[in-house]
């Protein structure tokens, strides 16, 4: 089997299969040989933001010297890129040999009636080999979905645990309520294990700080006054803490998001913890610039010069995204293409987005992906919110380019509404460039 196969293998998995109890995923890493599980495990959830601190987490620990694997998902291109060893994704020559392993064992618990893992499982039980392989020493895990049962909870003693924001995702699975999500994410918490969390829904916050108190963990929430930003410039934020700890010094991170901040220090604060058991040299300037080299791709990035892409999908991460744009004076022209899957709440996103971006025009398109939203049928919902112009392409190479068009030299193109939408614009950039 050749590397194009072993990925059709893996996206087929969705087809025959579905996610199982933890005990079922332990059954998997064991039989694997229980990889990377007595690494050190730095283990994020949350609905918005965990792949940021993910990789601001792994940004610090490299500044500090330290060999890291970071397992994190979607991936926009390639899978590979969702098994990261000291910032590069692994080869396919790696890939192929953990995937190798990782089908041996699920097509022998498939023929005993175990089950083949799921999607998520199979690609998670292959980046606890890839790690163990390199012998890396940190292991940066980013849940899927929820927390209590996801497949990388199977970790029993992790370093630490941080919950990013906590909003409305996955109703389905996860539940209605803001409480009941919580409690999902704050199923990650273990007994003795620091917890970092964002303190910024009160809703949340008492469920999260519940299961810490009743699992005997110290528990740091981080509000919003923490820190303050204090210029967002055309490619880049900057800010500083209140904090005695981080001196005087401004903080940057690339990317216009004003969530981003947020997702630094809650990192920021993690690794600050940590820094006297793990034996940190603690320079916070090597630190500061570590932060300010992050390139974490579909989060307010630049991919051309005016074009900026991000994959916020539900109504907390539209109205992150917004509030960033409002923040921008309204100078030039600013076009948003835009385009959802059909499982996420995009009526509320849509609407939200249409009401709040003061665009001069909408352009919407339909995502390859099966799980897309017609073009026209997101045109409705902005036409109903907004009084600027609303086009409909049914092809994403050919709604970006009609919005770079409308864009002109001197404006500003969003693109926005899915990783998916990131990716797909990532792949004709590609093909043309």
């Amino acid at each position: 089997m050749n590397y194009e196969e072993a990925v059709s293998y893996i996206e087929e998995i969705p087809k025959f299969t579905k996610m199982h109890p933890l005990e079922h995923v332990r059954d998997f890493i064991k039989r694997l040989g229980e990889p990377g599980l007595k690494k050190r495990v730095i283990h994020v959830a949350g609905t918005n933001g965990k792949g940021s601190v993910c990789v601001y987490v792994k940004a610090i620990l490299e500044a500090e010297g330290r060999r890291t694997g970071l397992f994190t998902s979607p991936h926009l291109l390639k899978l590979n890129e969702r098994i990261c060893i000291c910032g590069t994704d692994i080869s396919d020559e790696e890939f192929m040999a953990v995937f190798a392993r990782a089908k041996e064992v699920a097509g022998a618990m498939e023929k005993e009636g175990a089950g083949h893992p799921s999607y998520f499982e199979f690609l998670f039980g292959m980046a606890m080999q890839a790690f163990e392989r390199a012998d890396i020493e940190y292991v940066i895990l980013e849940t899927g979905l929820g927390g209590r049962l996801d497949a990388t909870n199977v970790v029993e003693k992790p370093l630490i645990t941080i919950i990013t924001s906590i909003g409305f995702d996955h109703t389905a699975v996860l539940g209605e309520t803001i409480g009941a999500i919580a409690a999902e994410k704050a199923g990650i918490v273990k007994p003795g294990v620091p917890l970092i969390c964002d303190g910024n829904n009160e809703q949340a916050l008492t469920v999260i700080k519940a299961k810490a108190k009743r699992s005997g963990c110290w528990c740091r929430e981080i509000a919003k006054n923490a820190f303050e930003i204090r210029e967002i410039m055309d490619k880049d934020i900057a800010f500083s803490i209140r904090s005695a700890y981080y001196e005087d010094i401004v903080w940057k991170l690339r990317g216009t998001g004003i969530y981003q901040p947020m997702n630094a220090v809650l990192a920021l604060e993690a690794m600050r913890y940590l820094s006297k058991q793990e034996k940190f040299c603690e320079s916070l300037q090597e630190w500061a610039a570590a932060l300010a080299l992050v390139n974490w791709p579909g989060r307010m990035e630049e991919v051309l010069p005016g074009v900026i892409v991000d994959g916020g999908h539900n109504t907390e991460a539209v109205k992150e995204v917004v509030a960033g744009i409002r923040k921008q004076k309204k100078n030039r022209p600013r076009i948003i293409l835009y385009a959802a899957v059909g499982d996420k709440n995009y009526v509320e996103a849509a609407g939200f987005l249409g009401n709040h971006a003061e665009a001069d025009m909408i352009v919407t398109t339909r995502l390859a992906d099966s799980r897309g939203v017609e073009a026209e049928e997101l045109a409705a919902i902005f036409r109903n919110s907004t009084s600027c112009q609303v086009t409909a392409k049914e092809q994403v190479k050919e709604a970006f380019h009609y919005a770079l068009d409308q864009k002109g030299k001197d404006g500003i193109l969003y693109c926005l509404g899915s990783l998916y939408l990131v990716g797909e614009i990532k792949a004709v950039l590609g093909e043309e460039l």
